[in-house]
């Protein structure tokens, strides 16, 4: 009987070095896979792509009333996306930005920066009602008297 049990002390050696080895094997491929499916969640980009550019339109001259007798003649246009693929209708684009410029004193639209500000609102509002298929607004002429 001890020799039976030497044989088993033996054959038992050789099994926990091969357990060893696929316990290795295995936690390298849990660590590599977790390696990689970490960079897939962190480093790859939130935001989604930009649009592509599409056809511009470019909208009639409207003039409007400005506060203390003073005016406004603003020309524009509209960047379509490349998704477009009616014509757009540039009413309401026109309407918002009547709404948007009209009664504004003269003081609050000179600058730069006032200005910059009032196209970025314009853009918010212009993108929401065309259900985001215009991407960007150009204000092609901007005369106050």
């Amino acid at each position: 009987m001890g020799k039976t049990e030497k044989k088993t002390d033996e054959t038992e050696a050789p099994e926990k070095k091969g357990n060893k080895k696929l316990l290795l094997i295995l936690v390298l491929v849990v660590l590599l896979g977790g390696g990689g499916g970490a960079y897939f969640f962190l480093f790859r980009s939130s935001e989604p792509a930009p649009p592509e550019p599409g056809e511009v339109l470019v909208l009639d001259a409207v003039t409007m009333n400005l506060t203390d007798g003073h005016y406004l003649k603003l020309k524009m246009a509209l960047q379509a996306t490349a998704d477009v693929t009616e014509k757009l209708d540039g009413s309401k684009a026109l309407d918002l930005a009547v709404a948007q410029f009209s009664n504004k004193t003269v003081a609050e639209l000179s600058s730069n920066a006032a200005r910059e500000e009032q196209k970025k609102e314009l853009k918010e509002k212009i993108g929401k009602a065309y259900d985001e298929e215009v991407m960007d607004i150009y204000l092609t002429e901007f005369v106050m008297q």
